[in-house]
């Protein structure tokens, strides 16, 4: 797995309002970096210009390798059962082993139940499961704790530990801490404009 994301000197506006600048990140296989800071600084924001679906105010990103974004925006169909809204990516998305997902989140007794009935737990969990199914080198993650009880938390800490063991890379936007051997942290203020 061959994954590089680099960000060189960007910059956010939303709307009238700078949030930052002077941004730089260089992430290669094997980094894990955590994006801290409070509310409304960017954070999510950054993720979604690292993802290309925002583009910087200034600066300008690059990437090797598939990325995958979970945020709050949930890809799955409401409407339908959990095992079939996954099932749709599945197909889509090309994934060999569907069931490996499933038991290290520990969807199995959730597949009958319509998505629109899951908790923000189950949620998140169907999300990640969505994330591992692609097989995505470099992961972008949008407060991936939020909602997980503590074993789900560490479940997710340490599927990340083992994709970044493997040559991924990982960016991680919490106000959690965020247990990943060898991970770094960039706080997001100190780019504030």
């Amino acid at each position: 797995m061959q994954a590089q994301l680099t960000a060189k000197d960007i910059a956010c506006r939303r709307g009238e309002r700078l949030l930052f600048k002077g941004l730089s990140l260089d992430c290669a296989p094997g980094d894990a970096l955590q994006i801290t800071g409070a509310n409304g600084v960017g954070k999510s924001s950054l993720l979604r210009i690292l993802a290309g679906l925002l583009r910087p105010f200034a600066g300008e990103v690059s990437s090797t390798g598939a990325i995958g974004l979970v945020d709050e925006r949930l890809a799955l169909d409401a409407n339908q059962p959990l095992g079939k809204a996954l099932a749709f990516w599945e197909r889509l998305d090309g994934c060999s082993d569907p069931g490996r997902a499933l038991d290290v989140l520990q969807l199995e007794p959730l597949l009958d139940v319509p998505v629109r009935y899951l908790s923000t737990g189950q949620k998140k969990r169907a999300a990640l499961a969505r994330l591992l199914n692609r097989n995505c080198p470099i992961w972008l993650l949008d407060e991936p704790l939020n909602g997980l009880d503590t074993q789900a938390q560490k479940s997710v800490e340490a599927l990340v530990a083992l994709h970044c063991g493997g040559g991924g890379i990982a960016v991680v936007a919490s106000h959690q801490p965020f247990a990943v051997p060898g991970g770094k942290a960039l706080a997001i203020e100190d780019y504030a404009a």
